[in-house]
């Protein structure tokens, strides 16, 4: 598809690669509708991207809460004109070992509970949900081509003291595949972009010690930019024969 033909929903769209995915589309003349619960960082992308060909509207959103997904897409639909693209990029770490030893004193902690459900509810289950919203919408509008882009991680492989994470980011590449069976017949194509360690608000929160030892085993000797993602979510906005697969964008960094 032609980035100016799209009328497209962005979530977790207030910084980050959100922020810049949303730039980027507004610059290629598409229509964007970008969601997130920092209403400060959205009006903050609102104001700095006026006067670009295309046109950014913001509305809340948090993908958690399943009322605000359905009202969000119904709105994105009404303020685009149409609704024809999603980027699923909306996510949040919370980070912690399964199971670990304290060194000193022994004792046994665990990852907890509401560590779990926040990552899943965010990045699996609130991602499910505006991919079948949208989808649904697409369907009932008759819109076609569609596409969607839901971001992964090369932490789907695997990676220490990210059971939660992990587990979502591995579901959303294999719903990929899923996804893109069940609506290639609404003519809706499906694929996923993994990052490696990429330069954002997210990583910057990470442990000082943990974030410098993943960046020293990147072979191209350097941390990603928004922008290295933004050239693999582009190829999947616009190449028509790519359907049901993930593309990993990591500097060659295994984990």
């Amino acid at each position: 598809m032609q980035l100016s033909a799209l009328k497209i929903i962005v979530t977790g769209a207030a910084q980050g690669m959100g922020a810049h995915f949303a730039r980027r589309l507004a610059e290629a003349g598409a229509q964007v509708a970008a969601g997130d619960v920092m209403e400060e960082g959205l009006a903050t992308l609102a104001e700095t991207t006026k006067g670009l060909p295309g046109r950014v509207h913001t509305r809340k959103l948090d993908v958690a809460n399943e009322a605000e997904v359905g009202a969000f897409v119904e709105w994105a639909h009404g303020a685009m004109g149409g609704l024809n693209g999603l980027i699923n990029n909306a996510g949040i770490l919370r980070d912690g070992l399964l199971v670990k030893k304290d060194k000193t004193t022994g004792e046994i902690t665990k990852l907890t509970k509401d560590k779990w459900d926040a990552v899943l509810a965010v990045n699996l289950t609130g991602a499910t949900f505006m991919v079948r919203d949208t989808v649904a919408k697409m369907v009932a509008s008759e819109q076609k081509p569609g596409v969607i882009v839901n971001m992964s991680s090369i932490a789907r492989h695997g990676n220490r003291g990210q059971s939660n994470y992990t587990s979502a980011k591995a579901a959303l590449a294999a719903n990929t595949v899923t996804w893109s069976r069940e609506f290639g017949a609404f003519g809706i194509r499906v694929g996923a972009v993994a990052p490696g360690m990429i330069e954002t608000p997210m990583t910057q929160g990470m442990n000082q010690k943990a974030r410098d030892a993943l960046v020293a085993n990147i072979p191209v000797g350097r941390i990603g930019m928004p922008e290295d993602i933004w050239l693999a979510v582009k190829f999947v906005l616009e190449c028509e024969y790519f359907n049901g697969r993930t593309i990993d964008v990591d500097g060659g960094l295994s984990m």
